[in-house]
């Protein structure tokens, strides 16, 4: 079985914990491992939530998630600003926030993030899976 869903969000903390409960529910009915599910939760979250914080300018984002066959892909794409990934650096230690890049890294697999000045900025990921 395979599940592939494009959402186009606007761009509020609320849009969040949505993609999160369709991500949730859409690993659930495939029966994907906990610990998959889980890492695969931080990371959108984390993806998501940047775009909240940080893409001014635009009011709409872009969810893309397919799920299947061992595997998932996630991408997350706004028209805001964008950012140098060359130039985000590692958090501060104590820092309460910063850590969210990282954090993709660290959980996905194949992280990609390509960001255009003034054009947006896309964070894909993948995650495989027994």
């Amino acid at each position: 079985m395979r599940m592939t869903v494009r959402l186009d969000l606007p761009r509020e903390a609320g849009s969040v914990p949505t993609v999160r409960r369709l991500l949730r529910s859409t690993l659930a009915v495939l029966r994907v491992d906990h610990e998959a599910q889980d890492d695969l939760e931080i990371a959108v979250t984390e993806a998501c939530s940047n775009v909240v914080r940080h893409a001014t300018g635009t009011d709409m984002f872009e969810v893309c998630l397919d799920v299947g066959d061992g595997h998932c892909s996630i991408d997350v794409l706004d028209n805001g600003p964008g950012f140098d990934p060359d130039q985000v650096g590692p958090s501060k230690a104590g820092s309460e926030s910063g850590r969210g890049l990282e954090l993709i890294k660290a959980l996905g697999e194949n992280v990609r993030m390509h960001s255009v000045p003034r054009s947006g900025s896309l964070i894909h990921f993948e995650k495989s899976f027994a």
